[in-house]
C-alpha cells in the first residue's frame, strides 16, 4: 500500500497512473476538498471563477500533453481591447495599448475541471479527506502514518509543498537537517496571494472597447483581467489584490476594491453579480510564515528533492519540488508524473 498525503494536483495525478497499473494507494488530504490551490468557485448565476491556479503558456508542456491525454479543452485569454492603468486606486484609470502578448490559456469548464477529471477515474473509498497528517513513523516493516486514523504503508509520497510538511509533520526518526533547512525555506506559491472575482450579467467592459485588463502600482486590485467562460456565456473580472490588503476585514477590502474599480471602470463596475475572494493566507492547509520572508520561487525545483529518503519508502512530490517549471501547475503535472514513474519501477 502506498499512501499519498494531498490530493492536489500532482498527488491525484500519480494516484490516477498507480490505478491504471493496479498499484494499491490511499490519498490522505487534509482539507474537506481535492484540489489544494486549485479551486473553482461557481457562483449563482454558474459563472466559474479561480480562487486559485488559473494560467498556463505554451512553455508548459507537460499540462498541455495531459489535458490532451484526458481530452480536457482549453482556450486562450481574451485580451481584445484597451488596458487600464493606475497610479493609484482613487486616480482616473488611463486606457492604454499594449503590444501584442505571448498567449496564455485557461482550461474549459475552470481548472478545477482538470482537478475532477482524475478524480472521476479513482475509486472514492481510496480518497479520504479531512485527515490532516501529524506524524510519520519509519520502521523495519515499513511506515506507520498517524492522521484522524493510523494507516500502515510500504511507501508515503509527500505531495504538498514542502514548507508544510517541514513545519506540519513530525518524522521519525528525523528527516535529514540540510533537507529540513531546505524544505522550510522553499516558498510556496500562492501562499500569501489575494484572489478576487467579481461576475457580471454583461462584460461592459466590451462596449468601452477595453480589454477587462487592469493594473495598479498600489492596489487594493494590482491586475485584473477578463474572466468570462470558454462560451462567453458568463461574465467576470479576476486577479489579484496587494496582499497588504490581508490586514483589513473582508468588508473593509471587498468596498475598497468595488471603490477602486468604480474610478477605473466607471458605475457599471457597481453592478455585479457575485464578489468572490480567497486569501490564502488564511488557509492553513497552505500558508505556513517564514523568517526571513521568501522571495517568489525560493528553493522551487531545489536538486535536493529529487532524492528519496529512508531506504526509498518516502518520496517528495508538489509543483514546488519539480524539476522543470517548479511551482506552476506544470510542475506539478511534471512531480505527478515523474513520481508515479519511480513508483510504477519499484512495484
Amino acid at each position: 500500500m502506498i499512501i499519498l498525503i494531498g490530493a492536489g494536483l500532482s498527488g491525484l495525478l500519480t494516484a490516477y497512473r498507480l490505478k491504471k497499473e493496479g498499484i494499491p494507494f490511499k490519498i490522505l488530504e487534509a482539507r474537506a476538498r481535492i484540489g489544494g490551490r486549485i479551486n473553482t468557485v461557481v457562483g449563482s448565476d454558474n459563472t466559474p471563477v479561480e480562487m486559485g491556479a488559473t494560467w498556463f503558456t505554451d512553455q508548459h508542456q507537460h499540462l498541455h500533453a495531459l489535458l490532451n491525454e484526458l481530452g480536457i479543452g482549453y482556450f486562450e485569454q481574451s485580451m481584445a481591447g484597451s488596458v487600464l492603468f493606475q497610479n493609484s486606486p482613487n486616480s482616473p484609470a488611463e486606457a492604454i495599448q499594449i503590444p501584442p502578448q505571448a498567449p496564455s490559456y485557461r482550461i474549459s469548464g475552470g481548472t478545477s475541471h482538470l482537478i475532477n477529471t482524475l478524480y472521476a477515474a479513482l475509486d472514492k473509498d481510496d480518497i479520504l479527506l479531512s485527515q490532516e497528517v501529524k506524524e510519520i513513523h519509519f520502521h523495519q516493516t515499513g511506515v506507520e502514518v498517524i492522521a484522524k486514523e493510523s494507516f500502515e504503508a510500504s511507501k508515503i509520497v509527500l505531495a504538498l509543498p514542502p514548507k508544510l510538511w517541514a513545519q506540519k509533520l513530525s518524522f521519525s526518526p528525523t528527516l535529514p537537517s540540510k533537507l529540513m533547512d531546505t524544505a522550510v525555506l522553499t516558498h510556496t506559491w500562492m501562499e500569501d496571494s489575494i484572489k478576487v472575482a467579481l461576475s457580471y450579467k454583461e462584460p461592459f467592459w466590451e462596449k468601452q472597447k477595453l480589454s477587462g485588463m487592469l493594473f495598479c502600482n498600489t492596489g487594493p486590485v494590482t491586475e485584473f483581467y477578463d474572466h468570462s467562460n470558454h462560451e462567453r456565456s458568463t461574465f467576470a473580472l479576476c486577479g489579484f489584490v496587494n496582499s497588504y490588503f490581508k490586514r483589513m476585514t473582508y468588508e473593509q477590502r471587498k468596498a475598497s476594491v468595488i471603490m477602486q474599480l468604480q474610478n477605473a471602470f466607471g458605475v457599471e463596475a457597481t453592478s455585479f453579480l457575485d464578489y468572490t475572494e480567497c486569501v490564502w493566507s488564511e488557509e492553513k492547509h497552505t500558508y505556513e510564515s517564514s523568517e526571513p520572508e521568501l522571495f517568489p520561487h525560493q528553493n522551487n525545483g531545489n536538486p535536493i528533492f529529487k532524492n528519496t529518503f529512508y531506504d526509498d519508502r518516502m518520496i517528495i512530490s508538489s509543483a514546488e519540488s519539480a524539476a522543470q517549471s517548479p511551482g506552476y501547475m506544470d510542475g506539478a503535472v511534471y512531480a505527478g508524473n515523474v513520481t508515479a514513474k519511480k513508483l510504477i519501477a519499484a512495484n
